[in-house]
């Protein structure tokens, strides 16, 4: 069977999308033929914004996985690591001036990212494996997009094997890249930096069609080298969970919720959603950041608003599929059409109808419309808001959609394989 290297930094515990992405894929590469083998950091070492330990029931016992140290950069921010800021401190509030200094200092002197610590210990494993065990395909995925700097190191030292970048987010388009108050040099740096690894890597996947005409547009002529691999959803991690539907009608958001999502439209939609004699409840699962929790408890009902704390992928998914429909807000931003959150897709999974807050010409909206699995509205139309919600709540006794088969993990997994 031929092996495929997969350096990583997210890997359980650590929890969240990007870990998800690559444990899915290493668990249905040897159905087609390719054995993986992970590359990544010890937890012990490892700055993880969450951890999900219920994420180890995907790794096999024969799966080969290699850890290394790495330098902690965030220790020197937060001695506490279960504190470790998620989205480069998107979720922080940075009102005070001791938080536009930290944030000053990674903007400027952690090119392109403090996870960068990882990297020399990285590079000397993954030379080992490369050695050791007949690797003749490496993958580095980003972010934290310092690891496609062991790629480019890889590259070098390796022409003769294949190496294929992926990049989850946007690197200097990011939405919140501006909050960490970059001067001009670093600027320089990172977009020298983005630019070297879209041109030395032999193949680019993406998760979606706008990112990849983003990524295009950086470095003439990589434009038939990129692939679009989306996110998706384990049909495994629904067989056992119950397709409810509560007493009330419950619409569940789950996820971050920071300062970049807008959200005074629907909440000004849902208070007149409430008002008439309907049993509603609105359920926010995650974590927000404290000036939108207060906007929320000023504008709504105490009774009618659920805040909980972040849960684990099982208890997540319970949570989705309990519902009666699901809120999905893309951050607002200048590149927010290219934004695809991996949540989407197990969204779809439930088959419950999905409200999305964000532009009606994005890559998410598109996916809904596509698979009828939910409506868009503008962050600020809340009376088209208002309708959808209503619409939703005339329906709610309809039965629930069928999981579109694309974006199932093992036929994504079968995509990725073709670029092998």
């Amino acid at each position: 069977m031929n092996k495929v290297l997969i350096v990583t930094y997210y890997w359980p515990p650590g929890s969240g999308a990007g870990v998800q992405r690559w444990l899915k894929f290493s668990k249905y590469l040897p159905s087609f033929g390719y054995e993986p083998v992970i590359l990544t950091v010890d937890p012990d070492y490892a700055a993880y914004p969450a951890i999900d330990n219920t994420l180890t029931d995907d790794i096999s016992d024969e799966l080969k996985v290699f850890r290394t140290r790495a330098t902690d950069w965030f220790s020197f921010y937060r001695r506490d690591k279960s504190k470790i800021p998620s989205a480069g401190f998107a979720t922080d509030d940075a009102k005070g001036i001791k938080e536009k200094i930290i944030r000053f200092i990674r903007g400027n002197f952690f090119i392109p990212d403090p996870r960068r610590g990882w990297n020399k210990y990285a590079f000397r494993e993954a030379c080992r494996l490369i050695e050791t065990e007949n690797i003749k395909i490496f993958i580095t995925t980003g972010p934290p997009h310092s690891t496609h700097l062991i790629g480019l190191k890889l590259r070098r030292r390796y022409q003769e094997i294949k190496w294929i970048a992926d990049f989850r987010d946007p690197w200097t388009d990011i939405y919140y890249y501006n909050q960490f108050y970059p001067t001009v040099f670093p600027r320089m740096l990172d977009r020298s930096y983005e630019k070297d690894i879209l041109a030395s890597s032999d193949k680019i996947i993406t998760v979606g069609n706008s990112l990849k005409k983003l990524l295009a547009l950086k470095t003439p002529g990589i434009e038939s080298k990129i692939c679009v691999i989306t996110n998706g959803y384990d049909e495994e991690d629904f067989e056992v969970v119950k397709q409810l539907a509560p007493d009330e009608f419950t619409i569940s958001y789950i996820g971050t919720l920071s300062d970049s999502y807008p959200i005074s439209g629907f909440l000004d939609a849902f208070s007149l959603f409430v008002l008439p004699a309907k049993k509603v409840r609105l359920r926010f699962i995650g974590t927000l950041s404290s000036s939108q929790k207060s906007l929320i408890s000023s504008k709504l009902p105490v009774s009618s608003v659920d805040f909980m704390q972040y849960v684990d992928h099982k208890a997540a998914i319970k949570y989705m599929s309990e519902s009666s429909a699901l809120l999905l807000i893309i951050p607002q931003h200048s590149s927010n059409r290219s934004i695809i959150t991996g949540k989407i897709f197990e969204y779809l999974a439930t088959g419950k109808p999905v409200l999305c807050l964000g532009p009606d010409d994005g890559d998410a909206a598109e996916i809904l419309k596509t698979t009828k699995h939910g409506l868009c509205a503008g962050y600020t139309d809340s009376e088209r808001i208002l309708s959808i919600l209503e619409n939703f709540y005339q329906s709610r006794h309809n039965s629930v959609k069928t999981a579109p088969e694309e974006f199932s993990r093992r036929a994504l997994t079968e995509k990725l394989v073709m670029q092998f």
